[in-house]
Parts: C-alpha cells; sequence; structure tokens
C-alpha cells in the first residue's frame, strides 16, 4: 500500500526514487505501463539486468582493490644477480664480500632487496658454458662473469639480452668481449685489472729478492690461453732488461703442479713466477708448500699465497678490484645500461712480503722492498 492507501501496481515502483523516478539511470523507458501485450515485462528484465550489472561492477571496483596491491608486489620482486665463476665459494670468500660490498653502497643487500644465484665450475672451465645457460634459463637479471676471460667468454656466447658485467685481467676488445673500452655497446661492461700489464714487475721483484737469479721458470695455466699468453708476452719483453732466461711450465690439473715443481732444479731455475689463472688461484696452498719444499723463491699475484707460506705476492688489490664489480652490477640493476658504462680498469696494487720465508730460503729482503709492502708478514 502507497501513503495514500492505494495499492501500487506498477511493476517498477521497486525502482523507482524521488531523485530518478522515471529510473532512466537503469536505462528503464518513461512509464513503460502505457505500452500493451508483454513489453512491460520486457522493460522489467531489462531493468533487473541493468541492476546485476552494476552490482558486478560494485564487486569489481572490490575486487580490483584486493588484488592491485599483490599485483604490485609480484611486480616488486627483487632481481636477481646470476655469479658466474671458474672458480669455488672458498676461493672466493674474500671477494665476495668486497663485491656485496660494492653492491650495498649503490643500495642493494643481498636476501633483502637482491638475490644471488651462484654457479661454481671449480677450476672446470669447461663447464662454465652449461653453468652460464643455467642461469639465463632461470631469467636472472644480470650476470655477473666473476671467474676471469673464460667465465666472460661462456656468459656472452649464453646471452646477448641479459647485461653481463666482467672481471678480468687482459684486453677486453681484444677477446671481443667489447667494441670499445669507451662504449662497450651490446649487453657487456665490467671491470680489468692490472695482473698482466705488471708482469714484468713482478720479474722486477724476484731481480731485488735474489739479484744473482738468471734462469727464470714460468707457470702458465694452458686451458686459458688467452691470459697466459698475454702474460707471457709481457715477461718475455721485459726479461732482457734484468738479464733474465725464461722456461715456461704448464699445468692445468694438481699432478701436472706436482711434476712442473720437480722440473725446477733440472732446469736450475733460481726462482719461480705463476702466471694468473683462477685454477691457481684456488691452489694457493699447494703452490705455497711445494715452493717451500722446492726451496724456490716464487712471486705470484695474490694475498693467500703468501698467507699460506709463499715469498711473495704483487697485484691488484682484490677488494677494491670486486668491490668495483658489485658497483658496475648496482649501476645497472638501477636502470643504467651496459652499453653506455664504459670499462673500469682498478688500478690499486698491493705488495705482500713473508719475511718468515725469506728467512727460511735465506734470502735478505732489501728495505726498499719492505717500505714499499703493503704488509710484512713476519
Amino acid at each position: 500500500m502507497s501513503l495514500l492507501g492505494v495499492k501500487q501496481t506498477c511493476p517498477f515502483a521497486p525502482h523507482m526514487s524521488a531523485f530518478d523516478p522515471k529510473r532512466t539511470s537503469l536505462g528503464i523507458p518513461p512509464y513503460p505501463f502505457r505500452s500493451t501485450g508483454s513489453h512491460w515485462y520486457d522493460a522489467l528484465s531489462e531493468a533487473a539486468g541493468a541492476a546485476m550489472r552494476r552490482r558486478d561492477f560494485i564487486k569489481a571496483i572490490g575486487g580490483g582493490a584486493v588484488a592491485w596491491p599483490l599485483a604490485a608486489r609480484a611486480q616488486q620482486r627483487s632481481p636477481v644477480i646470476g655469479f658466474l665463476s671458474s672458480s669455488s665459494p672458498d676461493v672466493y670468500s674474500d671477494r665476495l664480500r668486497a663485491f656485496r660490498q660494492g653492491l650495498k653502497e649503490l643500495g642493494y643487500v643481498e636476501g633483502q632487496n637482491v638475490q644471488i644465484e651462484y654457479r661454481w665450475a671449480e677450476a672446470q672451465n669447461d663447464r662454465l658454458a652449461a653453468l652460464a645457460v643455467d642461469l639465463v634459463r632461470h631469467q636472472v637479471s644480470l650476470i655477473v662473469a666473476g671467474g676471469g676471460t673464460p667465465s666472460a667468454l661462456a656468459a656472452k656466447a649464453a646471452t646477448t639480452t641479459i647485461p653481463i658485467v666482467f672481471a678480468i685481467a687482459v684486453d677486453p676488445v681484444e677477446v671481443g668481449l667489447v667494441t670499445s673500452v669507451n662504449r662497450p655497446g651490446g649487453n657487456l661492461t665490467g671491470v680489468t685489472n692490472l695482473n698482466v700489464e705488471i708482469g714484468p714487475k713482478r720479474l722486477e721483484l724476484l731481480h731485488e729478492l735474489v739479484p744473482t737469479a738468471a734462469i727464470i721458470a714460468v707457470l702458465v695455466d694452458p686451458t686459458s690461453p688467452t691470459i697466459s699468453e698475454a702474460f707471457l708476452g709481457s715477461l718475455q719483453n721485459a726479461a732482457p732488461t734484468f738479464r733474465m732466461q725464461l722456461h715456461v711450465l704448464r699445468a692445468s690439473t694438481e699432478p701436472e703442479i706436482e711434476a712442473a715443481f720437480a722440473t725446477l732444479h733440472q732446469l736450475r731455475a733460481a726462482a719461480l713466477v705463476i702466471g694468473p689463472s683462477t685454477f691457481f688461484n684456488a691452489r694457493t696452498e699447494q703452490l705455497a708448500a711445494l715452493s717451500l719444499r722446492y726451496a724456490v723463491p716464487t712471486v705470484f699475484q695474490f694475498r693467500p699465497f703468501v698467507a699460506a707460506g709463499g715469498l711473495v705476492s704483487y697485484g691488484s688489490d682484490e677488494t677494491e678490484y670486486y668491490r668495483l664489480v658489485g658497483s658496475f652490477a648496482g649501476k645497472i640493476l638501477n636502470g643504467d645500461k651496459p652499453a653506455d658504462l664504459p670499462v673500469q680498469q682498478t688500478t690499486t696494487v698491493e705488495l705482500i712480503v713473508n719475511l718468515k720465508t725469506a728467512k727460511m730460503l735465506g734470502i735478505s729482503v732489501p728495505q726498499s722492498v719492505q717500505s714499499r709492502a703493503n704488509e710484512v708478514i713476519e
């Protein structure tokens, strides 16, 4: 009943309001009850459908309000860095610490806003290609080729789209990683160290420590021919300056390392230079122990060799080197393009001397060498 006591007979009365008595907002024809036949039923169905559509629209908005934050969180998934190395995690502990520091300086902390997938070849370079492909399959945001030239070449062969940051000791243009140091182009850029270029300085160090040494053995890794050949070339150019004769030894397995040291006496080598190699980096304790067993003054590139009992190391500062690699990775995660990031060369080198080992070998380390050393182990 209406307020006037008259029974409502219009089928659209429930849909009417003072604000829209004709319910034109629902698409109902004005006063459809004037129509004849079954038109009033069709109009009623149309009105009901319109009301349902309005409810569906409201539900959709409500559902979207819930779903949107979930989608936003999904889009905010932390980037993933694929770290590819020729070596093993225990050898890289100090380098990884420096790498993470470089990332942190650009605003990234592993486990918080960036994830890292590690792939270790365990000194088996023939595994690098498959490991690089595996990182691409996992759709990582960035690949850090932290295992020297072999890992950089493997990463480059695996993808032309995922950004790559390399850490190498050779000219990246000569090995085909980039087209230019200043404008790399493509999807690669990175950091180079001085471990090839300062090879002659290692000969000079041996000359200061063992002035009478005329025959010098050089141990290189044949599975890394690019860096080995570049290193040998730098030594051969410098050897005449110090009146030295070089004998090249090659090793890529532990037994071959043992055999190489066993030949030193036959060669009458007065000293040994160990070339840069990720394989040798993973064998620093063995190399140091053999240099003591055969009583041969030996120079290598990184501190762990001296800490394990080797005589002297001279090479790029690993902490600075891998901090820069981490910094490059952070810049790319922040939106920089590898093609526009010039390749950077670390210029910091460090000299470490083990006086205890020198005494065991009967070597008096000149004060001039000690004063230049970044660290003297006694």
